[in-house]
């Protein structure tokens, strides 16, 4: 017979709360140059560099950029449950990063440095080129984003500590996002530069959070599940996280839409493919000048009425941006600016809540399984940002996209036009919305987390 019994989980002595020194604030930020140049990068010009570079299908250039990702939601439970069980003289986390940044770099540079091939075969080398980058990036991504949770146990100490990250994340954008298409241009040879340019700051980067992270405080250490299929379980378990699972996922499978939407949105909406590095300036700027903002808003109305605010504004500037060819490119840039406030929130947010889910799941279950959330919520983010460039490339499939070369340049048809119009603006702006809704249910805040729930659990 099943019985159902309530048991409290006596925490060990809470330890003097761990001010995180300055120097392992930069050098953890730094780290986020790497992650945010990744994520900018391929999500804003892989699937162009497809269908307007190698002359790939848009339907198949979906998938390569989806494809990689799907892999994602395996290797990286693998790497946080490997790194929460590594013993070493360097810690539990650095050995991966350090194994990232050897092999990220040379895979991206190759991604965009492929022998002259076209269409099909084309393709098939992109995507065999970013499957190795995503298993890569899997090494370095896990465990750095799992070492927040580990370096204080103070709920704002960790807002601060990602207040650092965020500046960086800012800067990395705004180099990357405006950097990578200004070299890129619209050649192979520029895509090949472009590539080995991105290559190397992703090495320096990775190789500064190495070294930085050296004397990082460690407040508390990961267990690790015994299994892969108990670390899907251990999430399951978690309510916290698995909401912000779900808002997160809303929120980055817009932002990969946007994202993925913005070089067609330049070219074919406003008429100028330059135009993609001045649309993710009014990005970045906000990202650069906001985080500070963010954090107030994250003590005084906590963190979820935070991400619903960001989350208003970016739903509220891409439905917006829909009105671009009516209004022109004035307009386009001013409702761009309104996306990065948002962005920017989510971006801040995001990292911190997870922190905060980590913490709540140690408290009331007694173990440190910061691996273990770590891997399985940037597997799904990774995972539903590509779907966001898949669906975007199915959608222009659909509508008569005629994929080209530089040599060829063709005249797309009406309804294609019109699909990277509502396809980057108007579907961004109905998730973005969604997640306004889950973000409401959202449970942990500051005083949540000082009073936790005790754990039940069913035994029979």
């Amino acid at each position: 017979m099943l019985r159902l019994n309530v048991r409290m989980v006596t925490p060990e002595p809470a330890p003097a709360l761990v001010t995180v020194p300055r120097g392992v604030r930069i050098g953890y930020g730094i780290g986020s140059v790497s992650t945010a140049t990744f994520s900018t990068v391929p999500g804003l010009l892989l699937l162009f560099y497809m269908t307007n570079v190698l002359a790939v299908p848009a339907w198949i250039a979906g998938i390569v950029v989806f494809l990689p990702k799907v892999w994602d939601m395996l290797i990286n439970p693998w790497v946080g449950q490997r790194s929460d069980r590594t013993v070493s003289r360097l810690g539990a986390r650095r050995p991966w990063m350090l194994l990232g940044a050897l092999t990220l770099p040379v895979a991206f540079a190759l991604t965009f440095a492929g022998p002259p091939l076209t269409g099909v075969s084309a393709a098939l080398y992109v995507a065999v080129c970013y499957f190795l980058t995503a298993t890569a990036y899997a090494f370095y991504e896990v465990p750095y984003k799992a070492m927040a949770a580990e370096m204080t146990d103070d709920y704002h100490e960790r807002s601060s500590l990602l207040q650092w990250k965020m500046v960086f994340v800012g800067l990395a954008i705004l180099l990357s996002g405006a950097g990578a298409p200004a070299i890129a241009g619209t050649e192979a040879a520029g895509y090949r530069l472009m590539g080995l340019v991105i290559g190397a700051v992703l090495l320096v980067s990775m190789l500064a959070a190495f070294a930085g992270t050296a004397r990082a405080p460690m407040v508390t250490r990961a267990e690790a599940e015994p299994s892969i299929r108990a670390q899907f379980a251990a999430a399951r378990s978690s309510g916290p996280f698995m909401m912000l699972l779900g808002l997160s996922c809303a929120q980055m499978f817009a932002a990969g839409t946007l994202l993925a939407g913005s070089p067609y949105f330049a070219t074919y909406v406003l008429g100028d493919p330059g135009m993609t590095t001045t649309l993710f300036l009014c990005i970045v700027g906000p990202l650069l000048v906001t985080m500070p903002a963010w954090v107030w808003l994250s003590r005084r109305y906590e963190k979820r009425g935070a991400m619903i605010l960001g989350a208003a504004l970016f739903t509220a500037g891409t439905a917006a941006l829909a009105l671009a060819g009516e209004f022109g490119t004035v307009y386009a840039h001013v409702c761009v600016l309104v996306v990065g406030v948002g962005y920017a929130g989510f971006q801040l947010l995001q990292f911190s809540m997870l922190s905060d889910v980590i913490v709540h799941d140690a408290q009331v279950t007694g173990k440190r399984r910061a691996g273990v959330f770590t891997g399985l919520w940037t597997a799904c983010e990774t995972v539903v940002f590509a779907f966001g460039a898949l669906v975007l490339g199915w959608l222009l499939g659909a509508t008569g996209f005629v994929e080209s070369d530089p040599g060829t340049p063709v005249a797309q048809p009406e309804a294609a036009i019109t699909a990277t119009l509502y396809g980057g603006t108007l579907l961004p702006a109905l998730i973005a919305g969604i997640s306004i809704l889950l973000t409401a249910r959202y449970p942990l805040t500051a005083a949540a987390l000082a009073t936790p729930e005790p754990l039940r659990s069913a035994e029979g």
